[in-house]
């Protein structure tokens, strides 16, 4: 039987604050086992209560995972709805859970673009979580971003066109503030399952200087275990934000 993993004594001391995860691989999951490409993400939704269990355990205080993109519009109908089924059902199911264990419930993306009962269950759920204060988890729905980006950028035009805002005022904090992200530090480590080697139009502008760990790890198999082992590795690199290390 194996032990049940634990951080070192060094991860403990250096947990990052905030962590964000692309979750991949649910597809090849499903294909390996000739099975639907469905149930590679009903697995998934283990996966997922697993590491809001892990990082509420291990002391991140924010964990943003990347649920649905906006290019994950463009796939098959019938896996849209699908997911959107498994969304709600899993916004709604998981209350229990979630208070148990403190978390707050947070979304970013194009929320009005989801279907109105997603809508109106994530609204529902957030509202049952929002008195708790441990681990924030931020779903990026229907999200992307470039898209964010352009949104930042079409707020801050505005303002000018409004002579609310100068040109020349325009900095990193400006931008910042207009994004989605706006009441979030920026991850301070990023995590992408299976092995692929791209970021996927995710977090753009925030992970300038997030450390990143891919694990071949197919996401319906990630479980606690891998995720200490990110956070074992996060806590090995030196972080230098551009400086030299003297």
């Amino acid at each position: 039987m194996n032990p049940r993993p634990a951080l070192s004594p060094q991860a403990k001391a250096g947990v990052p604050t905030h962590v964000a995860i692309i979750m991949d691989g649910n597809g090849r999951w499903a294909k390996r086992r000739h099975l639907p490409r469905v149930e590679g993400h009903r697995h998934g939704v283990e996966s997922v209560r697993s590491v809001v269990r892990a990082a509420g355990e291990a002391g991140v205080k924010y964990l943003t995972l990347y649920a649905f993109s906006v290019e994950n519009w463009s796939r098959p109908k019938d896996e849209v709805d699908t997911l959107m089924r498994y969304l709600a059902r899993f916004l709604k199911q998981e209350i229990g859970e979630l208070n148990r264990n403190n978390v707050r419930l947070d979304a970013i993306g194009q929320i009005y673009r989801l279907p109105e009962f997603v809508q109106e269950q994530l609204k529902r759920t957030k509202a049952a979580l929002a008195k708790n204060n441990g681990l924030t988890l931020i779903l990026a729905l229907s999200y992307g971003g470039r898209t964010e980006l352009v949104e930042a950028v079409r707020s801050i035009g505005q303002k000018i066109k409004d002579g609310e805002l100068e040109p020349a005022e325009i900095n990193e904090a400006l931008i910042s503030e207009n994004l989605y992200t706006r009441h979030y530090p920026d991850p301070d480590l990023l995590i992408r399952t299976s092995g692929e080697m791209r970021i996927s139009n995710f977090l753009l502008w925030q992970i300038s200087y997030s450390e990143l760990v891919v694990t071949p790890t197919l996401w319906p198999d990630f479980r606690k275990a891998q995720f200490f082992e990110a956070l074992e590795e996060y806590t090995c690199r030196h972080r230098r934000f551009g400086l030299v290390s003297e």
